[in-house]
C-alpha cells in the first residue's frame, strides 16, 4: 500500500488565508451588492480566510468593524447607500489608524480611489472581480 508520504503532492501549497501561526486571517466584507459580497466571500473562504461578517452599507460596515475584534482586513465598496465607502473609510481609520482597508471600485472611479489611498486605504480592487488579482492585492496588504 502506498502512503501519502510516499507520493508527495508537488502542487500542494498552503492556503493564502492562513497566518504563519496557523489561524485564518479575519476579513470583513462591506458591499451593497449581494453578488459581489458573495463572490468575495467565496474567494476568501476558498483560500482559508475567515469572513467574520458582511455589511450592505458603510454605516453597517463601521458598526461591525467596531463590534468585531481582531479584523485583519476590510474590503470596502466605494458606492453604497446610507454611507459611502469614502466616509466609511474615514470613520474606520478614525477608530483604528492601523486598519487595513482595500477599496472595491467599478471602472471609472480612479479619482475617488486615489483620494481613498491618500486617506489611508492600503490598496484597491476593480470590478468585475478577478480571483487572482483579488488574492494578490489582499496578500500584499496583509504582508505590509
Amino acid at each position: 500500500m502506498i502512503a501519502k508520504t510516499d507520493m508527495p503532492n508537488i502542487n500542494e501549497k498552503s492556503a493564502e488565508g492562513i497566518k504563519p501561526e496557523g489561524v485564518p486571517y479575519r476579513v470583513l466584507v462591506v458591499d451593497d451588492s449581494m453578488f459581489i459580497a458573495k463572490q468575495l466571500g467565496q474567494i476568501f473562504t476558498s483560500e482559508g480566510f475567515e469572513v467574520v461578517d458582511t455589511a450592505a452599507d458603510g454605516a453597517q460596515g463601521v458598526e461591525k468593524y467596531k463590534a468585531t475584534p481582531n479584523i485583519d482586513l476590510v474590503t470596502l465598496d466605494i458606492t453604497m447607500p446610507v454611507m459611502d465607502g469614502v466616509s466609511a473609510l474615514e470613520k474606520i481609520l478614525e477608530y483604528d489608524k492601523q486598519a487595513k482597508v482595500i477599496m472595491v471600485s467599478a471602472l471609472g472611479k480612479e479619482d475617488v480611489v486615489k483620494k481613498c489611498l491618500l486617506m489611508g486605504a492600503k490598496s484597491y480592487i476593480v470590478k468585475p472581480l478577478d480571483r487572482k488579482k483579488v488574492l494578490e492585492r489582499v496578500i500584499s496588504v496583509l504582508k505590509q
